[in-house]
This record gives structure tokens, C-alpha cells and sequence, in this order.
């Protein structure tokens, strides 16, 4: 009787670690480990730029609607080193980070710049472009000449840009915009006081629209122009592979021709 129930309990062990075995590789059929997002982005054949198209040099339409722009050309050349194909994807500014972070764009190519506030939160490439910032007024306006002077006043920009940011340290209140077009007629209209922008994209202004109405008055310190990827274990490798795609083409003297294609000069290396 003993010895039955002894042969009993054998047999129940070792049916129990089978039934375990067999669950255990069950579960591995089925649930197989997750594809990071590079290899995610190289399974479909493209990869989800955002961008405004509304920025030039940066990013914009030509006279044909075509959009183009040095993030336009640049994005398509890290997709080529990724072996995919660029699928740009127009939102608006305060969307762009906002829908990286989703998931909805795999990365960004809109003159995005590094702060230690949004690196909390995203991934960055390695810098592409090194940017100045201007302080803009009306022609007529005596009062303001440095940051200083804006405590008090008005400022037009995007909304959680940069620019916006340094404007509201100074004390200004921001009205926010879509377009750099929106911010020059608001300051020609004396609606706004002044703003703070690339001095790239407004000096490209000012060449297209010599009779507009403002002046620079202060250059300032500018940006570290980055690609921001979401902050997550599943996007290390494509991080990794953008900035091995940006050496190269650094090396290979591209993106240098971008930059002088689109600013009339070498925006891709640190004045510091």
C-alpha cells in the first residue's frame, strides 16, 4: 500500500514539472519577444518624420507646394542610411513632441533644440545643427534693446518653443503663433512687442521681405538643434543608428552642403 502511494506521488511530481515545461514553452511560442522600434521601422519600409512645413529654411513648401527645407532633405538622407523610406507626417509645433512621445512620429526633424528639461523625457540624437537666436522689434521701437527689456512686454512665438521659454524667463507675456508669417505681421501691426527667433529664419525673411518693417537687435545665445526619439529601452537602437547615419554624413561633407544649400553657410559645426 506504501509503496503504491509512494509510486503515486512520483508520478504526480513528474507530471507536474512536464505540464510546467510544457506551459513555460508555451507561453514563449506565443508571446515571442517584442521587435525594438528600428527593427520595427526596417519591417514596414519607412519612417515617420514630423515636421511643420512651415519654417524656412527649416522645413516648408515651395512655389510648387512641394515640401522641402534642410529637415526635409536631412530626413530623408537618414532614412536612406537606415535603408527606408522618409514619411514626413505636418502637425503643429506644440504636436511634434507630444506625438513622438505617443509613438505616433518615430522621431522629429524640425529644428528641435536640447534643453535638460525635455531630455527628461526624450532620447536625442547627436547635434546637426548649432543655431543663433535674435531678438526682433518693430523698426520704429527705441525701448527695447536687450532680454532684459522685456519684462513687461509682449512677445509672439510658437507655443512651448524655446523661444517662448526665454521670453517668459524675462517676465514678457507670449502670444502664440503657428507661423513665423504670423509672428512679423502681429509685430508689424504693434499687437506684439518683439520676439525672440532663429536668426536663420529671420534673416531668410528679411531677404524675401526687405520692405518688412522690423529690425534685429540683439544677437543671443542659440541652440544645440537635435532629433528627439521617445525615451524608452525599445528605441536605444535607433538613436544609436541616427547618429551613426549623421557621422557619415558629416564625414561625407552632406550634411555641410545642407547647410550652406539652405543658410548660406556652415550651421553644422559649434562656434564654442
Amino acid at each position: 500500500m506504501k509503496d503504491s502511494i509512494k509510486r503515486f506521488l512520483v508520478f504526480t511530481l513528474i507530471l507536474s514539472i512536464v505540464l510546467t515545461l510544457s506551459a513555460c514553452g508555451g507561453k514563449n511560442e506565443e508571446q515571442p519577444e517584442e521587435e525594438d522600434l528600428l527593427a520595427r521601422i526596417k519591417e514596414r519600409g519607412t519612417i515617420t518624420i514630423a515636421t511643420e512645413g512651415n519654417w524656412v529654411p527649416w522645413t516648408y513648401h515651395d512655389e510648387n507646394d512641394e515640401l522641402v527645407g534642410y529637415d526635409v532633405e536631412l530626413g530623408k538622407l537618414i532614412a536612406e542610411q537606415l535603408g527606408v523610406t522618409a514619411d514626413f507626417q505636418e502637425t503643429d509645433w506644440d504636436s511634434i513632441l507630444a506625438g513622438v512621445d505617443s509613438g505616433r512620429f518615430d522621431i522629429a526633424c524640425n529644428g528641435v533644440g536640447y534643453t535638460e528639461e525635455r531630455a527628461e523625457k526624450y532620447s536625442f540624437s547627436t547635434p546637426y545643427a548649432y543655431t543663433t537666436s535674435v531678438l526682433v522689434v518693430r523698426e520704429d521701437n527705441t525701448d527695447i534693446k536687450e532680454l532684459e527689456d522685456l519684462k513687461g512686454r509682449t512677445t509672439a512665438n510658437s507655443p512651448s518653443s524655446t523661444y517662448a521659454m526665454m521670453a517668459e524667463e524675462q517676465g514678457a507675456t507670449v502670444t502664440y503663433v503657428s507661423t513665423l508669417n504670423e509672428t512679423i505681421t502681429l509685430l508689424e501691426q504693434g499687437r506684439v512687442d518683439a520676439t525672440i527667433n532663429s536668426q536663420g529664419s529671420i534673416q531668410d525673411y528679411l531677404n524675401e521681405h526687405p520692405d518688412a518693417k522690423v529690425k534685429i537687435v540683439k544677437l543671443l545665445a542659440g541652440e544645440t538643434v537635435v532629433i528627439p526619439v521617445r525615451k524608452a529601452e525599445d528605441t536605444e537602437s535607433l538613436v544609436a543608428a541616427i547618429n551613426a547615419a549623421l557621422e557619415t554624413l558629416r564625414e561625407n561633407g552632406k550634411l555641410s552642403e545642407l547647410s550652406v544649400k539652405y543658410f548660406g553657410g556652415d550651421v553644422t559645426k559649434s562656434s564654442n
